[in-house]
């Protein structure tokens, strides 16, 4: 009697061989804080004409986009300057990191700018954050020239523990509440969870408004929902289970943002 093989006697072990379905790579948001001083140097306007004169012309060479830069708005340890891009792979980040350091116009405008007298800035911070799968890039709101530029919020959410983001996270991605806030006006720009980066485990998002007014209008009309009432009542995701700590910046954007 012939022996059968080993695969086909073993019930499912055939189908425990077959590879996973591959799984799309993560898409990357790069926050960077460019730290400055009200000095002689007029360090605000070196880092703008820097980024307005070089850093975005290259981005744009190289299909990086939509990039955002704003100016800081209500916030704490003012000034600063931050600049707001997604990739969609790590791999896609450094090649463009690569393509950046290595475009001529580029290297002349930063060899100008580093040579300025003085300090053109204090100290340059970034914060690497993975994008959530449900909203997996930056999507800049749409442009009405006709309208006051918008205003922008940025805000942090620091969980318990790694368990605790996770149910968060779940919260935005898998049981409606970017949903949630695309009904009552909260207009998203991002969502994404710190990789590298201060206060973890957290998760940081940005959202638009028309104006400060408006703001408070829709944050009213999202708290008092009864889709997102229901939501932060369910056992095991109210704030005071798995949130310690919620943060937020204002940003206004500069007007060659392409976020705006």
């Amino acid at each position: 009697m012939k022996r059968r093989s080993l695969v086909a006697a073993t019930p499912g072990l055939a189908l425990a061989q077959t590879p996973a379905p591959a799984k799309a790579e993560a898409s990357y948001i790069e926050l960077r804080y460019y730290r400055l001083r009200n000095a002689p140097q007029n360090q605000r306007q070196r880092v703008v004409d820097f980024l307005k004169n070089a850093y975005l012309p290259v981005a744009q060479r190289i299909g990086l986009g939509p990039v955002g830069v704003f100016s800081s708005l209500i916030a704490p340890d003012t000034p600063f300057i931050l600049t707001a891009r997604s990739y969609g792979s790590l791999y896609a980040m450094e090649q463009a990191w690569e393509k950046i350091g290595g475009d001529a116009d580029y290297q002349k405008a930063t060899q100008a700018f580093q040579g300025l007298p003085g300090l053109s800035y204090m100290r340059v911070e970034t914060q690497l954050l993975r994008a959530f799968e449900g909203f997996p890039k930056v999507v800049a709101p749409p442009i009405d020239e006709k309208k006051p530029a918008r205003v922008f919020e940025l805000r942090t959410y620091e969980a318990n523990n790694w368990g605790a983001l996770r149910k968060k996270i779940g919260m935005f991605d898998t049981m409606g509440e970017i949903r949630i806030f695309k009904k009552t006006g909260l207009l998203p720009v991002f969502f994404g969870e710190t990789v590298f980066g201060p206060n973890q485990p957290s998760l940081t998002y940005m959202l638009a408004y028309d104006d400060l007014a408006a703001r408070e209008r829709n944050w009213r009309t999202f708290v008092n929902d009864p889709e997102w009432l229901k939501l932060r009542a369910t056992e095991g995701y109210s704030d005071a289970e798995i949130v310690s700590n919620i943060s937020n910046v204002m940003f206004s954007p500069l007007p060659f943002s392409q976020i705006k």
